[in-house]
């Protein structure tokens, strides 16, 4: 694609954006969960079921509040970040003013979700009457992009940042749309990730596009540097460090004996997905490298010949 083919989706966005549309959700008072069991494997591990099944609530209470947390970094320090300087026209890639419209609908966007996400955070402290544990200050991204960014020349920083916010927002909306999916939770919840789908169908398609207009116009040099980075990026993204690190604080407040807390940290050790192919995220970061254009690249085939299938 050319960037003179990009054509902006801003009517899209005035018609179905969900700041224009939908309403405010309310969490409901009812005995469906407010976070899938699916998504919190601690609460279904068996010393768990066996020593505190009671604790259920708490956890998954305590997991919707970290999921909340990493919504806010997710989307205020790290999307908002790039698309705000595309948007200014700040930015080391150049594009037209169409692709420079649509990354301020995405910023828009996004501090909208960080906004709705903290409403709904302080509705369920109202409701439960559980305040959230300490939650992490940063999530894998916080870490995955510096470290690859610090591996690749001043002129290359903004092309990779647009690479890895692209697979990241990509991730996402697969991820949200499974979430969304799931008929154990509270329609309210329910609710709020189809929102948050909603609009982020439309952002993975913007990264996509904006990565394939500039990877198709870079020169084979800095292809050939930009894909050697990519696995520093993905060790780094696809690491369960900081979520083991929450479960295990989270095993900390739970009232059961030291033994019963050792078996259940090493029953959380267990859960991490070994960095390869079969890892659950790959086969939509594989997606978006396609749709992007970057894995017709020779130069990306030989950097990613560890997770390709």
């Amino acid at each position: 694609m050319k960037a003179s083919e990009y054509r902006s989706f801003a009517e899209a966005w005035e018609a179905r954006a969900t700041i224009r549309t939908r309403p405010r959700r309310l969490v409901e008072d009812d005995q469906r969960l407010i976070y899938p069991l699916s998504r919190q494997p601690l609460a279904l591990s068996a010393s768990f079921q066996r020593e505190c099944p009671q604790m259920r609530d708490f956890v998954l209470v305590q997991s919707l509040y970290k999921f909340i947390n990493d919504v806010v970094i997710f989307e205020t320090e790290i999307v908002d970040r790039t698309a705000r300087r595309i948007a200014k026209d700040r930015f080391a890639v150049q594009f037209p003013f169409a692709c420079r419209y649509d990354a301020m609908t995405v910023v828009v966007d996004e501090d909208y979700h960080a906004l709705v996400a903290m409403d709904f955070l302080q509705q369920t402290v109202a409701l439960t009457g559980v305040e959230p544990i300490d939650l992490p200050g940063e999530i894998e991204l916080s870490r995955a992009i510096p470290a690859a960014l610090s591996q690749v020349p001043e002129d290359l920083k903004d092309a990779l940042e647009l690479i890895c916010v692209g697979i990241a927002e990509n991730t996402l909306t697969d991820d949200v749309a499974a979430f969304a999916r799931d008929d154990s939770v509270k329609p309210s919840v329910k609710g709020l990730m189809a929102d948050h789908l909603l609009d982020e169908g439309r952002h993975s398609t913007f990264w996509a596009r904006l990565t394939r207009i500039y990877w198709q116009q870079a020169p084979e040099q800095d292809r050939e540097v930009l894909a050697k980075v990519l696995p520093v990026f993905l060790e780094q993204y696809l690491t369960n460090d900081i979520q083991q690190a929450f479960d295990f604080r989270l095993i900390d407040h739970l009232p059961v004996s030291d033994a019963v807390r050792r078996a259940l940290r090493e029953e959380v050790h267990g859960l991490a997905y070994p960095i390869n192919p079969q890892h659950p995220l790959l086969g939509n970061i594989l997606r978006f490298l396609r749709s992007s254009s970057m894995l017709e690249s020779a130069c990306v085939q030989d950097a990613l010949r560890d997770y390709l299938p």
